[in-house]
């Protein structure tokens, strides 16, 4: 396994990448940042053609860090509701695995969060008085979103219909698909159903499209909130092969109500957890994720700054060189 960061194309004169590359990243997962209608820029090339993936590989190769995740993707609403229009959002996914794959870019991240992705309700004081964010299910409006409500049967329809499509080009281009959860877990939110929320949701993906091509983003925070046993989990899924990606946090609290915590600091077993990845022999990417924001930092950025970073990459390199060695 090897420790990465997200690093957005739209963060790289900041000084986020070169203390990255200070605390020793040399594995990028990359994201064009904001983009309108999936254009990265004025008067620029969509993002899914191949000219600008490669734009976007050689800019981090300037600063020495090899992209081994893309954690974007074109607009896809119309097809996790099955509108008209569909067709074409899953082209453009399709012309982007191709770009990937002749990139050599080898992991697409993406969800099947429909019409908003992961919601919080606020922020809460942590150790030290740092910031961290926090949901509570009794905060969120009871409104249905503006596109109205849609099932989990009419979801894992259009999931299907997605998959059957995408996969076969997935596996010309050899990029991997690797789906996070559901944040937070739980279904229907606001009226849309969220599907994926449990194990049986994941082994139901996997069942879904039976291909080397077809996997888990494996964010710990969220797989904290379906089960109490995550090294068991980690064991499933990733002594399946099935495990391409991993979200590396911890949360407090269930479903309905939790908040983020510092990675120490949780009451996840993260060295058992490392233990796992390691007897499962996974060698993909892992990076941290919703770190505490520190002293100084604009919460604008909660879950993303720098400073909870370095933290968090020191702490995951001391699990593992620690679980190297007891193996040794």
């Amino acid at each position: 396994m090897r420790i990465a960061e997200i690093l957005p194309l739209d963060r790289a004169e900041t000084h986020l990448w070169p203390l990255m590359r200070q605390a020793g990243i040399t594995d990028a997962v990359a994201s064009f940042g904001r983009t309108v209608d999936g254009r990265a820029r004025d008067g620029a090339a969509p993002a899914w053609e191949y000219s600008s993936v490669c734009a976007l590989r050689d800019r981090y190769a300037e600063q020495d860090l090899d992209v081994g995740v893309l954690e974007w993707r074109p607009p896809l609403n119309r097809t996790k509701r099955g509108l008209p229009g569909r067709d074409e959002e899953i082209a453009q996914v399709i012309t982007m695995l191709t770009s990937m794959g002749r990139a050599g870019i080898p992991v697409w991240c993406y969800e099947w969060m429909t019409d908003f992705n992961w919601a919080r309700t606020g922020t809460s004081a942590s150790r030290g008085g740092s910031v961290v964010t926090r949901f509570d299910l009794d905060e969120v409006s009871p409104e249905t979103t503006p596109q109205g409500p849609i099932s989990d049967d009419e979801l894992w329809d259009n999931l299907e219909y997605f998959l059957r499509r995408v996969i076969p080009a997935a596996e010309d281009a050899g990029v991997r698909l690797a789906m996070h959860p559901d944040d937070p877990p739980l279904s229907p939110l606001r009226g849309v159903g969220r599907i994926m929320s449990s194990l049986d949701a994941y082994r139901r993906l996997i069942e879904l499209a039976p291909s080397e091509m077809n996997g888990i983003t494996f964010c710990q925070g969220n797989f904290r909130l379906m089960t109490d046993d995550i090294p068991a989990a980690i064991r499933e899924f990733g002594g399946a092969g099935k495990i391409f990606f991993v979200h590396f946090r911890d949360v407090d609290g269930v479903a309905e109500r939790f908040t983020e915590t510092w990675h120490d600091a949780g009451p996840t077993d993260m060295y058992a957890c490392v233990r796992a990845y390691r007897d499962v022999g996974f060698d993909g990417l892992m990076r941290s994720d919703h770190v505490p924001t520190l002293y100084g930092e604009d919460p604008a950025e909660v879950g993303y700054g720098v400073l909870g970073r370095l933290f968090a990459v020191g702490y995951m390199r001391g699990l593992i060189e620690a679980a190297t060695a007891d193996a040794a």
